[in-house]
């Protein structure tokens, strides 16, 4: 599959992700979907509850998918929401995507016309702390 076409699927399973967002607060819907180093995919979407704002961010929704299949390295993850301003992952969302990043994992971070901004892993936590910061 070319990278344009994997680029649309990714996109599209983002969107369908964000579509079924439960979100009766905020009603602002995210959809994320990853690409693991394996080549297998997931998604998630936020998920809300009465005791806001203790949900689930859409990443982490995805990221628990992934690690739930014994996957644990992101190759690429797409996230999507609605807005002029870029829908970017919280912090603590850059934090769990870090925990299974590596140097090439790329964040894709998409608008309803597709991806509006690539940033690295580096680029979107800088000097940040991983497990290798652990390890004795």
């Amino acid at each position: 599959m070319s990278n344009v076409k994997q680029s649309e699927n990714l996109i599209e399973l983002a969107k369908n992700a964000m579509s079924k967002a439960y979100v009766p607060y905020s009603h602002f819907q995210v959809g994320a979907a990853i690409l693991t180093k394996s080549g297998k995919l997931y998604s998630g979407c936020n998920v809300e509850n009465a005791a806001y704002p203790e949900g689930t961010c859409a990443e982490a929704g995805a990221i628990a998918s992934m690690v739930l299949d014994g996957e644990t390295q992101i190759k690429d993850i797409y996230v999507i929401g609605h807005g002029d301003a870029l829908v970017t992952p919280c912090g603590g969302c850059r934090q769990k995507i870090r925990e299974f990043s590596s140097a090439d994992t790329m964040i894709h971070i998409c608008g309803a016309q597709g991806v509006r901004k690539t940033l690295s892993m580096e680029a979107l936590l800088p000097f940040s702390f991983g497990p290798e910061n652990l390890k004795q």
